[in-house]
């Protein structure tokens, strides 16, 4: 035997006690972990949604929740949980007593936290959003739930307020709106549609009704384009409400202040959220009123997957959680009016007299009698007229200074020399430069033709400013666009140039609105070409003051200008809607594209069990890719989802190449 070889009882003192103290500690740590895995006493079961998104996978699935997890693993929750070998993230959404899984259950790994932040109602709104657009829940998911952020979830929220009685009067002149009122006051759920009109200050409307429903003891939900209207109805509620009655979600306060104020909705430390379209998941505690503002603003459609769009999550809020509705606007898509027609949502609207009353709307020919280059006469005296009293606003839909140019003898696009790229102008004395590779063209000549010189057909609103201040010396002309957006101007007899949805709000109303270049809004290819346009039109239209003057310059005998010089969105959606109906086109009609390579399309063609009705057009290619669009009368649009959720399913499982699938997407 050797000396390294020494029995046990030959060993050091120190070292024995050493060896006894480890093997002490390994013992007491195993017994730890065994008694940590025990089941929990009472609902030992967790139904977890996993963090994954695989189609063929996405569902709940049951661990076994260990006793000391048992007061932690609430449902909510969120929780790490081994998957396929790895360690996921994800919800617990129930806690049960009993499980139809036939084998040992896996138990959980770690509580991450034991915040709830996924609220029971809106675990079911994410289910019933994944099968309306063929998605995940994981990825709806991500969507309702932000990021955590531990130090902020270890702060308490403030409780909110007592609520004060809201202010009355700025529904006066609509009709039925007091009636509205009324009902959420009660506590009902009335569900209307709102024509908003000129001078309405709508912010303050929508504020008045959500005050209502807060004073009957009932959260509300608004939800709004963009950052712009966050802030006016933010303002708007602390006008109305005070301080510490509402929250505003949006993503550019950080992840640390988005989430903390989405804990105290979560809470319900706050049962008034606004916000833009992420806010539409937020967990309103006793939920009683949801808001869309701006339906038809493309801002609404979600980018990621897969692919909601703000209307159709809270209509569908507002038919699960029995809330009141109210969806607003200027303009009206056909897919609001249809609420109408069916008889899910009533009329809100100020008589025909007090429009006629509040504004005066024209159109004029882009030739008529032009002054200048491009402004015609009736322009140049509205603008005239307007100044003596107040700020008048163009729009132009144009950002920059000539946004295309074309040879002065032939009319022939001009084209940059190396790339064949379109040229740009970016100010009075800046040589053309190509848009695609940047390459200036100090001494451009037309291939066509031969000339050197350039027109801009197209020009951008600072071109529009520089010609607009030629035209009125002395007068301050401001432009806002881009990244130069300009809030809000004062009651100055400014000239404000603006593109669209960069419109600043003026505190007493514009004296004129003029509308340039309204044939560049609808030679959009695209199906709601005319429907946008006359959006983008009435949203600036609308910022004049009571008695102002619109002068719109294109072709009026255009539907979409009539529309807007009778003020009739309505009419002119209705009109839409009729004759996509004919077309067998949304919303009369349910559409899905399929979009990847060939191979992959001709995979969804032979697995997808289409119903009864479909039909099947293309594949057609689109840039690189390729796409198939699936059609079904409405009535069979919930079949078509669900086809299309099958599909999915059997990809996910047979691994085969991915494809992108959208429901109802906005543009085709």
């Amino acid at each position: 035997m050797t000396d390294h070889e020494a029995p046990e009882a030959d060993m050091l003192p120190g070292l024995r006690a050493a060896v006894d103290d480890a093997k002490a500690k390994a013992a007491a740590t195993r017994r730890r972990k065994a008694a940590s895995w025990e089941p929990a006493g009472t609902d030992p079961v967790a139904r977890v949604l996993v963090d994954i998104a695989l189609a063929h996978l996405d569902r709940p699935f049951d661990y076994a929740v260990p006793a000391a997890m048992a007061a932690t693993a609430v449902p909510g929750a969120r929780v790490k949980v081994r998957f396929a070998g790895q360690d996921v993230d994800g919800y617990v959404v129930e806690r049960a007593s009993t499980t139809d899984h036939t084998g040992t259950l896996q138990p959980l790994r770690r509580v991450v936290s034991p915040e709830p932040v996924l609220a029971p109602e809106i675990a079911r709104l994410s289910e019933t959003l994944a099968r309306r657009y063929a998605g995940a829940r994981s990825d709806v998911l991500r969507l309702a739930v932000p990021p955590r952020h531990a130090t902020t979830e270890k702060q308490e929220s403030a409780p909110a307020p007592t609520p004060v009685p809201p202010a009355t009067g700025a529904w006066a002149e609509v009709e039925h709106g007091d009636a509205f009122l009324r009902r959420l006051a009660a506590g009902d759920s009335p569900r209307a549609v709102w024509a908003a009109a000129p001078a309405d200050d709508w912010p303050a409307m929508v504020a008045e009704a959500v005050a209502t429903t807060y004073a009957a003891g009932r959260g509300a939900l608004v939800c709004v384009p963009d950052r712009r209207d966050v802030t006016r109805v933010d303002a708007a509620l602390l006008d109305m409400l005070g301080e510490g009655h509402h929250v505003c979600l949006t993503a550019d306060g950080g992840p640390a202040a988005r989430y903390r104020d989405f804990l105290a909705v979560a809470r319900g430390a706050r049962r008034i959220v606004v916000g833009t379209r992420s806010a539409a998941f937020a967990p309103v505690h006793d939920l009683g009123l949801v808001v869309l503002w701006d339906d038809g603003d493309d801002l609404h459609a979600e980018p990621r997957a897969p692919y909601p769009h703000t209307r159709e999550v809270l209509l569908t809020r507002a038919e699960e959680q029995s809330t009141a509705a109210l969806l607003g606007g200027v303009a009206r898509t056909p897919e609001v009016e249809q609420l109408v027609a069916s008889g899910w949502a009533h009329e809100l609207a100020v008589p025909r007299e007090v429009l006629r009353r509040r504004v005066r709307v024209e159109a004029v020919p882009a030739e008529d009698r032009q002054v200048g280059t491009r402004i015609p006469r009736a322009a140049y005296d509205a603008i005239r007229r307007g100044l003596e009293a107040g700020p008048v606003l163009v729009q132009t839909p144009r950002a920059g200074y000539a946004a295309s140019l074309a040879c002065e003898t032939c009319r022939a696009p001009a084209r940059c020399a190396v790339c064949t790229g379109p040229l740009v102008v970016s100010g009075p004395t800046v040589p053309p430069q190509c848009r695609w590779c940047g390459h200036v063209e100090a001494a451009w000549a037309c291939s066509t033709c031969g000339g050197r010189g350039l027109r801009a057909p197209v020009r951008g609103e600072a071109r529009t400013a520089e010609e607009l201040g030629r035209m009125f010396p002395g007068t301050t002309v401001r432009s806002s666009s881009g990244e130069r957006v300009v809030e809000r101007v004062g009651a100055h007899a400014d000239l404000v140039v603006a593109t669209v949805g960069a419109e600043p709000v003026a505190e007493e109303g514009y004296t004129a609105v003029v509308i340039l270049d309204t044939w560049l809004s609808l030679a959009r290819d695209d199906l709601r070409a005319a429907e946008e346009a006359l959006r983008r039109w009435l949203n600036a239209a609308v910022l004049v003051r009571p008695g102002g003057h619109v002068v719109a310059v294109g072709d009026p005998a255009h539907p979409a200008l009539q529309a807007l010089v009778r003020w009739d969105p309505t009419g002119f959606a209705r009109r839409e809607a009729d004759e996509r109906a004919q077309a067998h086109l949304p919303p009369a009609a349910r559409l899905a594209t399929v979009t990847g390579d060939l191979g992959a399309l001709d995979d969804v063609l032979t697995l997808v069990d289409l119903p009864e009705g479909a039909e099947v057009l293309g594949p057609v290619a689109v840039d690189d890719e390729f796409r198939v669009l699936l059609r079904v009368p409405w009535s069979r649009g919930p079949a078509l989802s669900a086809a299309l959720g099958d599909l999915q399913r059997i990809r996910s499982a047979r691994k085969l190449d991915a494809v992108r699938i959208q429901v109802d997407p906005l543009a085709i």
